[in-house]
């Protein structure tokens, strides 16, 4: 197919979380949407998500949730598309789900059931939906003009949900940030986020995994991690991963539930050694390699309370010092991207190029894991598609 497509009132590049739902946003208000996606099909970042069955959003969603140069600019679109909005929409199309932990909402079945629904509600929409479509250049000699493989779009609105550079095996490109400095809109620095942190020396445990409480800069999350080959993983380790800055260390509470000096001052009649009353709260094979490198184990009678002291504080104040993270192949999500100061909160529109709108992960605004940048997209989504 080449040649030009009828015009447009609006061009979503992008086929993923946000451009679909600014599509059906926009569609439902009358306006006449092209949505151009350059995969072979719409929704590949939803459908590896969550395992492959979706977590599609967050019940305790709040703006405190992301992370972004501005703290406010979520606000009011997360106000505006909240995740019983989404939700109405997953039960409307019967799709079954359930709550996991902390508030995290997935798919009893598939991925396939969002990526189906959101497709079904884009034809209720009118949305124009053209795959494999590969844009080479956009222009804006009066209206914008999207030239791609399969023809050139026109219309005086473009919407950019290109998403970032995480996980490039779904076909991500840094698009959109090319396009916002092509029209002037500031980009912030991109670095990948929710992603696991290379540490060396810790091989020999991989695979074992414990409840902690790990934190970085001043955010800290009460989660799992897991020991891997090349470091650190699991979702704590995830979640901080996203504040931790290189050369900083990462502290960890490996007892956060457990008041491990109370513990060993309760049993200093006792001849047990340090290591066993430990590691009675955590994997054997952790505690045998953390007491390897920090500690000497004692019968805790013997021990001083200075030892105990140190001992404890050890545990509940671990300090690794990671040399680097895994990088965008393993990352969710991308931090940084499009400066939200050049954007309006409310609309997303660029200031400096009415007519332009940039949405999703493509803006600096980056969640938790949890579901949360899911919602972001929805919101962000749905906010663009209201104002187009």
């Amino acid at each position: 197919m080449s040649g030009a497509f009828d015009a447009f009132d609006a061009i979503v590049i992008g086929g993923g979380a946000a451009g679909l739902m600014c599509g059906i946003a926009a569609g439902r208000r009358g306006r006449r949407v092209a949505l151009i996606e350059h995969s072979s099909d719409i929704g590949k970042k939803i459908l590896i998500s969550g395992g492959g069955r979706c977590n599609f959003t967050n019940l305790h969603c709040s703006p405190r949730n992301f992370l972004s140069a501005n703290p406010h600019f979520a606000k009011s679109a997360l106000a505006r598309y909240t995740p019983a909005d989404f939700i109405a929409m997953v039960e409307k199309h019967r799709i079954p789900y359930h709550e996991k932990t902390l508030g995290q909402l997935f798919c009893d079945r598939s991925a396939h059931d969002i990526v189906g629904m959101l497709r079904s509600e884009c034809g209720e929409a009118g949305v124009r939906i053209v795959t494999g479509c590969e844009v080479s250049e956009v222009r804006r000699p009066g209206e914008f003009v999207v030239k791609s493989s399969r023809g050139e779009f026109h219309a005086p609105a473009l919407v950019i949900a290109t998403g970032g550079l995480s996980i490039p095996k779904t076909g991500a490109t840094d698009l959109g940030y090319r396009v916002a400095k092509q029209f002037g809109v500031k980009v912030r620095a991109c670095r990948p986020a929710l992603t696991p942190l290379l540490v060396s020396g810790y091989a020999e445990i991989s695979g074992v995994s414990a409840e902690v409480v790990a934190a970085a800069g001043d955010r800290e999350f009460r989660e799992r991690m897991l020991f891997t080959h090349r470091g650190l993983s699991g979702p704590a380790i995830l979640q901080v991963s996203s504040y931790w800055e290189p050369g900083a260390v990462v502290r960890i509470d490996l007892l956060p539930e457990v008041e491990i000096l109370a513990e060993l001052i309760a049993r200093r009649s006792e001849r047990t050694e340090t290591k066993t009353i430990v590691a009675a709260h955590l994997p054997r094979r952790l505690a045998d390699l953390w007491f390897e490198r920090n500690a000497v184990s004692k019968p805790v009678t013997t021990a001083s309370d200075r030892e105990l002291e140190r001992l404890a504080e050890g545990l509940h104040n671990w300090e690794i010092l990671p040399r680097g993270v895994e990088g965008y192949e393993k990352a969710e999500v991308t931090a940084g991207g499009v400066d939200t100061d050049e954007l309006s909160a409310r609309t997303f529109e660029s200031k400096a190029a009415p007519g332009l709108y940039f949405i999703g992960e493509v803006v600096d605004v980056t969640g938790h894991l949890g579901g949360f940048n899911f919602q972001w997209a929805w919101a962000s989504g749905h906010a663009a598609g209201e104002s187009l």
